[in-house]
């Protein structure tokens, strides 16, 4: 047997024990009068009264000394000191208290006192054992080794790692910052169908499943896009979804196939509305968050004062890289210039040459808050084209940190025009094209009884707690990213 198999064999007798002795090892239920960031909060008041507290939590060290045993205690909110004596407690619930393990969930009631080193300390009058842990927590959690075993295995993570507990706690309260902020303006909050029939609002590649009573095939959806305009159309013109989207593609730091979005839609904008939106909710973010609007991420101050920059994607890529490229110009031309800084797919485009430069050199450079904008028609599908340049659709994407977090268009809300990319992208799917846009004439027929002019935004969500948290990996934040089956 294994040390780690041995040690829940002994427990697992303990169990039997403590069963034959009429003992619950598993308790239904507990009464906690106070959480122990309470009991140490106000400690000073309770220890001044002599009141009894009661309270809970998990054994996580003990330190016997003859009649005595000190263990700390903890719970959701902190971990605190406990002291068992046998002249207080008695013999026989002095031994059942040492037969206890680090990891049992126990309830201890009793007077507060300050140790000779300060420490906010429980005289034990009472205890009971709640629950008893029959896996031992590990003693070396810490550390790149059990990476994928932390993320496997969250729950012990969160036990041993209050810095982990901590990223979700503000995950939590970036989410309901954005949320109260949206509301305050006036945004209405919905639910869109996770399960659609036709999937859109994207290019990705999405899960399938199957109805059997409609005898139907469904996706996965991978955006709410398409469900969130037929709202606007319908005359919600302020409104959001913060909302889980499933694309079956690769997995990297920055991409899990199951994701969180908030996507939002405002009827009469166009995307330098948007942009505006977009930077004074991030700010207002980043002060309610880090109490300033500068931090740190992976080594670097990330700064939110000021006006953020705004570069389209051609300026970005003189700027960085020092070359000028236009549309207009011959595919050859475009080749040659790319040429000296990325290898050259024979298939792509002028278009997708351009993106492709962008994406495989300039992305990287944007450290700072920067909006990349008017990006080639021909790679978006749902955005409307620029009234004096129509090869250009009026989009832009938000960078942080080389981090793409935002995406935001003016939507295209010409239903024939909407129609004819529809249709070019289902061409493409013929062709193989998996990741290309199913025509939905539902779509059509809303856009059909009028869209007004409207903007929308997609931010990513997991992606700005990591920023937040000064997390590297999207799985950091995931409280449950998706791995491969564990080896038995």
């Amino acid at each position: 047997m294994t040390e780690e198999s041995n040690v829940v064999q002994i427990r697992r007798n303990k169990i039997a024990s403590l069963r034959e002795k009429n003992v619950n090892p598993f308790v239904n239920k507990y009464e906690v009068k106070e959480k122990t960031a309470d009991l140490l909060k106000s400690a000073e008041q309770l220890i001044e009264k002599e009141e009894k507290v009661k309270t809970a939590g998990r054994i996580m060290s003990v330190r016997t000394m003859g009649k005595s045993v000190f263990f700390h205690i903890k719970d959701g909110t902190g971990s605190i000191q406990c002291y068992i004596k046998k002249d207080i407690i008695g013999d026989e619930r002095f031994e059942f208290f040492k037969d206890l393990d680090i990891g049992d969930i126990i309830g201890v009631e009793g007077k507060l006192f300050k140790t000779k080193t300060g420490e906010i300390t429980i005289v034990c009058e009472n205890f009971q054992l709640l629950t008893k842990s029959i896996r031992p927590l590990p003693e070396k959690w810490h550390g790149l080794k059990d990476i994928e075993k932390r993320y496997r295995q969250r729950y012990v993570d969160l036990i041993v790692n209050d810095d982990v507990k901590n990223v979700f706690f503000t995950r939590t309260k970036i989410v309901n910052v954005i949320r109260n902020y949206l509301n305050e303006l006036g945004y209405i909050e919905v639910e869109t169908p996770m399960m659609q029939p036709i999937y859109g609002g994207a290019v990705a590649r999405p899960f399938v499943t199957y109805h059997n009573t409609l005898d139907l095939n469904l996706y996965l959806r991978i955006a709410p896009e398409l469900y969130l305009k037929r709202l606007t159309v319908g005359g919600m013109e302020k409104v959001y979804e913060i909302n889980r989207n499933f694309r079956n593609e690769g997995i990297s730091t920055k991409h899990n196939p199951e994701f969180t979005m908030l996507e939002l839609y405002t009827a009469y904008f166009n995307y330098f509305d948007t942009m505006r939106l977009v930077e004074n909710l991030l700010k207002h973010t980043c002060q309610a968050i880090k109490g300033d609007y500068k931090f740190i991420y992976q080594g670097t101050e990330i700064d939110f004062n000021g006006e953020w920059i705004k570069l389209s994607i051609l300026e970005a890529i003189e700027k960085y890289l020092n070359v000028k490229i236009d549309y207009k110009e011959n595919i050859e031309a475009v080749r040659e210039k790319i040429g000296k800084f990325v290898e050259v797919p024979k298939e792509m485009t002028v278009d997708e040459l351009i993106l492709h430069l962008f994406e495989e050199k300039v992305e990287e450079k944007l450290i700072q808050p920067t909006f990349v904008y008017d990006y080639p028609k021909s790679l978006c599908p749902l955005s409307k084209s620029k009234e004096d340049e129509p090869h250009i659709a009026e989009r832009f994407e938000l960078f942080i940190a080389n981090i793409e977090l935002a995406n935001a268009y003016t939507e295209l809300n010409d239903p024939e025009d909407q129609y004819q990319r529809f249709k070019e992208q289902s061409e493409k799917r013929i062709e193989g094209g998996v990741r290309a846009q199913m025509i939905d004439d539902d779509y059509i027929r809303a856009l059909e009884y009028g869209m007004p002019p409207t903007s929308g935004l997609g931010i990513g969500i997991d992606r700005l707690v990591m920023l937040f948290t000064d997390s590297p990996s999207i799985r950091d934040v995931i409280l449950f990213p998706l791995l491969r089956p564990e080896e038995k």
